[in-house]
């Protein structure tokens, strides 16, 4: 499937959209940060929103443009490892919509607990997303609900607003680091930059464990690969997207690839440096950056904090870990 690249009067309405439930969310320039990196380090703060993590963002664009469209289904279906879950959960709720979604069985313990919460009826089943993606369809099909993918045209219109927010308030960033998961952020990050004509280079974060997008990169088309990350199950694909990749190769940077140690250290720098709490992939992004901390000095950094649903036993064995 083709995806366009949300327009700024796209952007802009998206974010009149989002501003009903909840204001922009910060940006700071954490001084230990930018002292761990050596240069500048500014932090967006999408664990700030109300469910936790960015993906809230798309989630209300995407039944937005179905209410405009006269299209509001009486149920919707989709596949998470938690955060599109909840997205799905707090829109489905506010136009009165049946939500079901699927998670992987061991998924995480505080995630299920926060879409239940918001009225999901949440479904058990598979080894990984893609299993869990694949019994979704087939609910939909069963019951002719509304499948809601993990990666859309309407979901990148609001996902695009908390980058069209950062590069806004600060102009002067140089290159930004974005994890990717099923991809919405990235190609919202590069939907925003070429919206707004901002000159940021945009590197994309792949779990060294979840492959599939450094591997489809690299070949040009998806590659399947392996999930094995214990750590940053937002970043836990095993098939890229296609149209993902399509707006991913000719614009993102390069890509770097974070093992579960690296994200673990980050998410204990991001808790001693700015006492915020970080998912495994909400961390991915300052994880990146340390690596290529040489390759830095003298240059505006943004990092993405996408994400801070981790489930406390997890947190607290990182925060007591020798980093």
């Amino acid at each position: 499937m083709l995806h366009t690249l949300p327009t700024l009067a796209d952007i802009e309405a998206a974010a009149q959209v989002v501003y009903r439930d909840f204001a922009a969310t910060p940006q700071y320039r954490w001084a230990l940060l930018s002292e761990r990196l050596g240069t500048d380090c500014w932090l967006k703060h999408e664990n700030h929103t109300p469910v936790g993590a960015f993906k809230i963002r798309g989630g209300l664009t995407y039944f937005d443009q179905l209410a405009q469209h006269g299209a509001l289904p009486r149920e919707v279906v989709s596949a998470t490892r938690g955060n599109h879950g909840q997205s799905m959960g707090w829109a489905a709720r506010r136009h009165g919509v049946a939500c079901t979604i699927v998670v992987p069985r061991g998924n995480s313990v505080e995630k299920n607990a926060a879409m239940r919460a918001l009225g999901v009826a949440l479904v058990e089943h598979g080894k990984d997303f893609q299993e869990a993606r694949e019994h979704a369809l087939q609910i939909a099909a069963e019951r002719g609900a509304h499948m809601v993918p993990s990666f859309h045209t309407d979901l990148l219109r609001g996902v695009a607003t908390y980058w069209w927010e950062f590069f806004r308030a600060v102009p002067q960033l140089d290159v930004v680091y974005v994890p990717i998961g099923q991809g919405s952020g990235a190609c919202s990050a590069i939907a925003a930059k070429r919206a707004l004509g901002h000159r940021a280079r945009v590197v994309g974060v792949v779990s060294s464990h979840a492959t599939t997008y450094a591997d489809s990169l690299a070949a040009g088309h998806v590659v399947e690969s392996p999930v094995t990350t214990q750590l940053a199950d937002g970043m836990a694909c095993r098939v890229a997207d296609q149209g993902a990749l399509d707006i991913l190769m000719p614009h993102l940077d390069h890509t770097v690839q974070v093992s579960d140690d690296e994200v673990a250290a980050a998410m204990h720098h991001l808790f001693t440096d700015t006492h915020n709490v970080a998912e495994g992939a909400g961390a991915a992004a300052l994880a990146a950056a340390l690596q290529e901390r040489g390759q830095l000095q003298g240059q505006v950094v943004g990092l993405a904090l996408t994400g801070g649903n981790v489930d406390a036993s997890v947190l607290a064995q990182v925060l007591t870990r020798q980093v």
